[in-house]
């Protein structure tokens, strides 16, 4: 219980991999994704809400049962669905990042929002994404606000922390474009080359890219738009970014079946 009442706090201190999940859609996907649980918690009134997966959690974990007001101490949301859980994220290495044919890798290199990440993991799995890097300044995975925004993709999404220095020359050395990205200078993503084995390097949301990584980059896209907008949202860049990759690559593959 203190493990995951630790877990919900503004800065976790948990074992490595270790992240507290709440809510019964999450949970759900976490017995989908078949993510190893170390111990689940329902209020009283959530147990009569979850009668569909309480057989499936008791196969795999302790359930303990707490009274409503016990529940609402160990958890963030001001209105709990009733359910929460300590999981352990499954941890990839580079090497198995390298692995797949046809590699897209998503890098968030010191993006700190977590909504924005757990919108790439998600938009990383929805267009196709082999693996995601979090290099060095990059919010915790663990944090509870990623693992919403993911709806579930962090935790089949292969995934490995990484620093930038040692990985990125890696991912060249195995063929992968380093592709960083600009709020308004560099090649128009439409013009881009993005059918190829290819890593999209998303930043800050305030500073963008540190100058040792943008200065590894094989080149530097951007999304055509208003100059009058700074920059767009993290997670909004990486989702047309990905959808621009997958768009490209589905014509391709149309014009070799001809």
């Amino acid at each position: 219980m203190k493990s995951l009442r630790r877990g919900f706090s503004a800065h976790p201190e948990l074992a490595e991999g270790d992240c507290a999940i709440e809510g019964l859609k999450t949970i759900e996907e976490a017995l989908r994704s078949g993510i190893r649980f170390k111990v689940v918690v329902f209020s009283e009134s959530g147990l009569q809400k979850a009668e569909r997966i309480i057989l499936q959690l008791r196969a795999k974990v302790e359930v303990l049962a707490v009274p409503d007001e016990v529940f609402r101490s160990i958890v963030e949301t001001e209105s709990p669905q009733g359910v929460a859980a300590l999981v352990s994220l499954p941890e990839s290495s580079l090497e198995q990042i390298l692995r797949p044919p046809d590699k897209l890798v998503v890098v968030a290199a010191g993006v700190q929002d977590p909504g924005n990440l757990g919108t790439m993991f998600r938009s990383a799995e929805a267009f196709g994404a082999t693996g995601f890097l979090l290099a060095e300044k990059t919010v915790s995975r663990s944090n509870p606000k990623v693992i919403r925004a993911s709806t579930g993709s962090i935790f089949r999404l292969p995934t490995a922390s990484i620093k930038s220095h040692e990985a990125l020359p890696r991912l060249r050395d195995h063929g992968v474009r380093l592709l960083g990205t600009a709020a308004h200078s560099g090649v128009p993503m439409d013009q881009a080359g993005l059918t190829g084995e290819c890593a999209i390097v998303i930043g800050n949301e305030g500073s963008g890219l540190p100058q040792s990584v943008l200065s590894q980059m094989d080149e530097l896209i951007t999304i055509p738009h208003a100059k009058s907008v700074e920059s767009l949202n993290a997670g909004i860049a990486t989702s047309l970014i990905l959808y621009e990759v997958s768009r490209q690559r589905a014509r391709q593959s149309k014009e070799m079946a001809r």
